[in-house]
C-alpha cells in the first residue's frame, strides 16, 4: 500500500516549506487547473435543463432535474471516498484520474440520443468534479499551511466558480447563435484537454503534509487513529462545529442545485430568452467566484463564523428578491444573482477553513471529504426537493421554501459553530 507521506521522486527537489509565497508557482498552477475544473461543470448551467424540456420533451420538473441529482450524489460520494483514496494514492494521481474520467462528458452532452445518456454523463461529471476539485483544494491547503487557509480556499473556489459563471455566459450566447446543441457543449473538450495537460506538471504535496504534521502544536494522541467511519461520525454530528459547517454547506449547495434547475425554467416562463438566462446564470457564480478572494482573506482576519451566518442570510434574501420583482424578470434575475453570488462568496471559503481549523492534519482530508460529501449532496437534495415542489406547488413555492430553509440554516450555524484559534 502506498504511504502518501513517502515520495519516491529521485530528482533533486527544493526544500519543503509551508506558505503561499514559498509555493507560489505550484499554487498558481493549481489555481489554473481549477479554472478548467469549474469551466467543465459550467457547461451545464444554462442549457441542460432546457435540453430536457425542448429537445427530449420532458414534462416533469423532477425528470428534468434528474441530471442534477445524478451529479450531486456521485460527486458527494466521491468526496467521501477521497479520504480513503488518499491513503492509497497520491493526490496528483487522483487529480489525473479525475481528468481521464471527464473526457467523455462534453461529447455525451453534445450528441446524447436520449435523456438517459445525459444522466449518465453527469455520473461521470460527478466523479470528475469530486476528484479534481477535491485534490486542487486539498493540495492548496497542504501548500500554504494553517495561517492562510482562508485565502487559499478563497482563491481555489474563486478560480473554479468564476470559470463556472464565464462558461454559463458563453454557452448562453452560443445557444442563442447556434442552438442548444452541440456547439455550447463541445467547448468542454478544450477544458478537459487543458486540465489534463496542466495537471501533468503538478507536483504532489505529500512532503508538505508531513512537514505540517511535524510542526503541529498538538500531535495526534496515541491510540486516537481516525478511521474513515470515525472521521465521518465526528464531522457529521459528534463535533458541534463540524456538524454546523456540514449542515450549512449542504443547504448552501441545495440552493445552487435548486437554482441550477429552477431559474432557467422560471425566467424563460416569464419571457426571458437564452442570452438573458445565461447572463443571470453566469453572473451568480462569477460573483461567487471573484468574491471569495476578499472573503477568504477576511475569514483569516475576522473569523469564520460571521461570514457563514450573514452569508446564509444574504442568500435567503436573494430568493425573496427573485419573487418580489418577478414582474420585471430581468431585474429580478440579476438582483437575485448578485445577492446569491455575494452571499455564497461569504460562506464558501469560511466553511472550508472552519472545517480545516477543527480537524487535525492527520485526518483533515477525511474531514474535508465528509464535509464536502454533505455539501455536495445538497445538489441532489436541492434538485429532488425542487422537482417535487415544482411539480406539486409550482416554481414560486419552491423558491419560497429555499428562502426559509436557508435563513434557518444560517441561524443554526450561528448557534453550533465556534471559532478556533489558528494554529
Amino acid at each position: 500500500m502506498h504511504n502518501p507521506i513517502d515520495d519516491d521522486t529521485t530528482a533533486p527537489m527544493p526544500p519543503v516549506r509551508l506558505g503561499l509565497r514559498e509555493n507560489l508557482g505550484q499554487f498558481t498552477l493549481l489555481v489554473v487547473v481549477n479554472v478548467c475544473v469549474g469551466a467543465l461543470v459550467g457547461l451545464e448551467r444554462t442549457t441542460v435543463p432546457l435540453i430536457g424540456t425542448d429537445v427530449f420533451g420532458l414534462t416533469s420538473d423532477l425528470a428534468v432535474f434528474s441530471f442534477i441529482i445524478a451529479f450531486g450524489v456521485t460527486k458527494a460520494l466521491t468526496n467521501l471516498a477521497v479520504g480513503s483514496l488518499t491513503a492509497r494514492f497520491r493526490r496528483r494521481q487522483l487529480l489525473l484520474a479525475g481528468w481521464l474520467i471527464g473526457i467523455p462528458v462534453p461529447f455525451a452532452l453534445a450528441w446524447a440520443p436520449s435523456w438517459g445518456w445525459i444522466v449518465t454523463a453527469n455520473v461521470l461529471l460527478g466523479l470528475n468534479q469530486g476528484l479534481t476539485w477535491s485534490m486542487t483544494v486539498n493540495m492548496k491547503i497542504d501548500l500554504v499551511g494553517p495561517a492562510r487557509r482562508g485565502l487559499a480556499t478563497g482563491l481555489n473556489e474563486a478560480a473554479g466558480y468564476t470559470a463556472v459563471g464565464a462558461t454559463a455566459l458563453l454557452t448562453g450566447y452560443l445557444a442563442t447563435e447556434y442552438g442548444l446543441r452541440p456547439a455550447p457543449e463541445l467547448i468542454g473538450v478544450v477544458f478537459v484537454a487543458a486540465g489534463l495537460v496542466l495537471s501533468l506538471a503538478v507536483r504532489d504535496t505529500a512532503a508538505h503534509v508531513a512537514l505540517e504534521l511535524a510542526q503541529h502544536a498538538k500531535p495526534l494522541p496515541s491510540g486516537q487513529h481516525m478511521s474513515m467511519a470515525a472521521t465521518f461520525a465526528r464531522t457529521s454530528w459528534r463535533d458541534r462545529s463540524l456538524r454546523g459547517a456540514s449542515q450549512a454547506g449542504m443547504v448552501n449547495n441545495l440552493n445552487d442545485g435548486l437554482t441550477w434547475g429552477v431559474f432557467p425554467l422560471l425566467f424563460t416562463e416569464h419571457g426571458l430568452g437564452l442570452a438573458a438566462v445565461g447572463l443571470i446564470k453566469g453572473l451568480y457564480p462569477i460573483l461567487w467566484g471573484i468574491g471569495q478572494i476578499p472573503t477568504g482573506h477576511l475569514a483569516d482576519r475576522v473569523g469564520r463564523k460571521p461570514l457563514i451566518v450573514y452569508g446564509m442570510l444574504v442568500q435567503a434574501a436573494a430568493f425573496v428578491l427573485a419573487l418580489a420583482l418577478l414582474g420585471r424578470p430581468l431585474l429580478a434575475g440579476l438582483l437575485s444573482a448578485v445577492a446569491l453570488g455575494l452571499g455564497t462568496a461569504m460562506v464558501y471559503p469560511a466553511l472550508i477553513a472552519s472545517v480545516s481549523d477543527h480537524a487535525h492534519p492527520a485526518w483533515r482530508v477525511g474531514a474535508l471529504g465528509t464535509y464536502r460529501f454533505w455539501r455536495d449532496i445538497g445538489y441532489a437534495v436541492g434538485a429532488l426537493v425542487a422537482g417535487i415542489l415544482a411539480d406539486t406547488l409550482g416554481l414560486n413555492a419552491t423558491v419560497i421554501a429555499a428562502a426559509v430553509l436557508t435563513a434557518a440554516s444560517g441561524l443554526v450555524a450561528g448557534r453550533w459553530i465556534t471559532e478556533h484559534p489558528v494554529r
